[in-house]
């Protein structure tokens, strides 16, 4: 376990504790983002890395809580277990079915706290880091499973013309639109579900964002390339080498390439909000960010 930690503010006699749970966690760089937040914010915590055995879940959070941490963030492959160990859950969260942030509420404040921020992650590296409108887009959503569960919402609610969303598994697809339609009426927005196969029937899209697991299983690329256009923005969710195949095919098309790195931040920096109740400035920590995945730091 790879602790992060900062001195405690003048004044204050403890240090908060948070970490990001997964398997395997070992590659994740939320450490090092939230330190980055957390010397920006002059906020005293620390934040470290922990493994979970996948029949242990549970019990990990559990004893986790119990030692006084204040929260987790939680990876693959327990967003959806992370969703039912909470009383509490945002909206999002209930959406998507699915949660990436705990916070350890005292059962008279309610009990454990639960929300979903990959989307509203996404939604905001597209509009205020990447320079994109979303207002009127049409989207091509690839995969259909808990990465595009979390992003759904946020993205119908950028005020979509349309989003469609390919999956292998057309049933997987269906049963994800199902649960969003009425979001999608609400927002005023055409959301569907499709192959892949189908996905370039209508022609090319602004944005198409990757959420499957194609780029980390070192996959082709999922869909025709008549999805895009030159001045498509074609976003994978993954960053760094992971994301170098979407990313050169997106380039080849024409179309303007993004990794999931911003994604990664900006998500970070609403659950750094939900407990430290502070909002950090992430373009300095994107800026920092980037240029060590590019110069192959580890995380």
């Amino acid at each position: 376990m790879t602790a992060s930690a900062l001195s405690a503010a003048p004044g204050t006699t403890s240090i908060d504790r948070y970490v990001v749970i997964g398997h395997p966690v070992k590659h994740s760089r939320s450490p090092r983002i939230h330190a980055l937040f957390a010397t920006q914010t002059n906020q005293a915590l620390i934040y470290d890395r922990l493994e979970s055995a996948p029949e242990a879940f549970v019990a990990t959070v559990q004893a986790l809580a119990a030692s006084g941490a204040r929260g987790c963030n939680i990876t693959i492959p327990f967003k959806f277990e992370a969703f039912e160990v909470a009383k509490r859950r945002t909206e999002r969260a209930e959406l998507a079915g699915s949660a990436n942030t705990l916070r350890f509420d005292a059962d008279e404040a309610g009990g454990w706290w639960a929300d979903n921020t990959d989307g509203i992650g996404l939604v905001r590296d597209i509009i205020r880091n990447a320079g994109f409108a979303l207002k009127g887009a049409r989207v091509l959503m690839i995969g259909a499973g808990g990465a595009s569960a979390g992003a759904l919402g946020p993205m119908l609610e950028a005020g979509l013309t349309e989003l469609v969303l390919c999956n292998r598994t057309v049933a997987r697809a269906e049963e994800l639109v199902e649960r969003h339609a009425d979001k999608a009426r609400q927002c005023s927005s055409l959301l569907r579900a499709c192959s892949l196969d189908q996905a370039a029937g209508d022609g090319a899209f602004d944005v198409v964002i990757n959420a499957s697991a194609s780029s980390l299983a070192g996959d082709a690329i999922p869909v025709a390339d008549a999805v895009l256009r030159p001045g498509t923005l074609a976003l994978d969710m993954m960053y760094g080498p992971a994301a170098a195949g979407f990313l050169a095919w997106a380039a080849r098309q024409g179309a303007i390439g993004r990794d999931g790195l911003g994604m990664l931040v900006e998500q970070a920096a609403e659950a750094f909000c939900a407990w430290r109740g502070v909002f950090p400035d992430t373009r300095p920590v994107l800026e920092i960010l980037r240029r060590e995945v590019d110069a192959g730091v580890p995380a």
